[in-house]
């Protein structure tokens, strides 16, 4: 090891005797120690440790006030994530003593008087042995900081694509791709009120915008036709509730697994007159019925080309008329209490605010109609 590293370690002496901290603060100076600070008052160990974070405490263990043992408890106190460098002084040899000093921390004794060779030797030792500890765990904490980044891209990326999957299948048919970020909102901050914890409710704000992925599989002169759409295209736009659950099936991924689940089910209703499976009440999964409410209101509250946007009293009126039929009376409940933030986040992330913000303009591709359940569709 460096020889330079070793004499600029720095060293902690404590010893309630002035003349004991003068002879060990001589001896480290003649051995070319060059940052060596003592203590005479054991109070104040704690607090000098924090400040110079030494490599090496020279330590008493008879001392008043607080002895060595009590220091050392102090000490791992603020050590938590490593072991406290303490070399202890002691003019007791008896081998109890020596036990309880290595259970409290302590890594090595000098027995007073001590040998100045051996003295010299055991301190150089720890000295190393702190220096390497310390390398090694510097270099831990580089790894571990490069896994975080990391890790933090693979996340990002994979949210990106994720995000960019449910717009995809949006600006296949709606104006601008926003009612995905704006409805994944709602959700978070449903599920949030109604007692989820925060990584969950942050899974489902990332999940939720795949819900109507399976319109990829849709014909376009079914999901872009203008007017009422025929039984039977009506039972082929169903159908891409099943063919997102497909197409987002048999990972391993938690958060896949959420957004095939919402692609599956948030077309299902309360009185089980939904679909793909005819599911009813409680036995619609959770995610489900958060986003059929918030995915419902968006599409209620926005402009299209072939309707003006409901008043929010209305679109209120139209949840409590559709509750116990459509939606989970609960989850419509609690959609009320927290409508404020369901409208703050609504004014967010309106086309007109994001294009402002982004000093551009938002792409108008064709619009959808369809996703809505009948009884808001536009008439033929």
């Amino acid at each position: 090891m460096d020889e330079a590293r070793i004499r600029d370690a720095r060293i902690l002496v404590v010893d309630d005797l002035e003349l004991n901290i003068k002879l060990l603060v001589s001896l480290l100076a003649e051995a070319g120690y060059r940052n060596v600070s003592s203590t005479t008052d054991s109070r104040q160990v704690a607090r000098l440790y924090t400040d110079l974070a030494p490599d090496l405490v020279l330590l008493d263990l008879h001392m008043p006030h607080r002895n060595g043992f009590q220091v050392m408890e102090e000490l791992r106190e603020i050590e938590r994530d490593s072991y406290i460098p303490v070399l202890v002084l002691t003019g007791l040899p008896d081998h109890a003593t020596r036990l309880r000093a290595l259970e409290a921390g302590a890594r090595d004794f000098l027995s007073k008087p001590f040998e100045h060779i051996e003295a010299l030797t055991r301190i150089r030792n720890m000295i190393e042995v702190r220096l390497l500890h310390n390398d090694a765990r510097e270099q831990n904490r580089i790894l571990e900081e490069k896994v975080r980044e990391r890790t933090h891209q693979l996340r990002e990326t994979q949210l990106e694509i994720v995000r960019r999957l449910g717009r995809a299948a949006e600006y296949r048919d709606n104006v601008t791709g926003m009612h995905v970020i704006r409805m994944s909102h709602y959700c978070a901050e449903l599920a949030r009120a109604i007692g989820w914890e925060e990584e969950a409710c942050e899974m489902l704000l990332h999940a939720s915008p795949m819900h109507d992925i399976g319109k990829i599989g849709i014909p376009d002169r079914i999901l872009l036709k203008e007017g009422k759409l025929t039984d039977e295209e009506w039972e082929v736009m169903k159908s891409h509730a099943a063919i997102g659950a497909e197409l987002l099936s048999g990972s391993t991924s938690p958060l896949m697994q959420m957004a095939m689940e919402i692609a599956l089910s948030h077309h299902e209703k309360w009185d089980g007159s939904g679909y793909p499976r005819g599911l009813k009440g409680e036995n619609i999964p959770i995610v489900g019925r958060i986003v059929a409410l918030c995915d419902v209101f968006d599409a209620l509250t926005t402009e299209r080309p072939y309707k003006q946007a409901w008043p929010v009293e209305d679109v209120v009126a139209e949840l409590e008329r559709q509750s116990g039929r459509h939606f989970d009376p609960k989850l419509v409940e609690t959609f009320k209490l927290i409508l404020p933030r369901i409208l703050q986040i609504r004014e967010r992330y309106t086309e007109k605010a994001v294009a402002k913000q982004s000093g551009g303009h938002q792409r108008l591709v064709p619009d959808e109609k369809h996703h809505l359940p009948p009884y808001f569709q536009p008439q033929a």
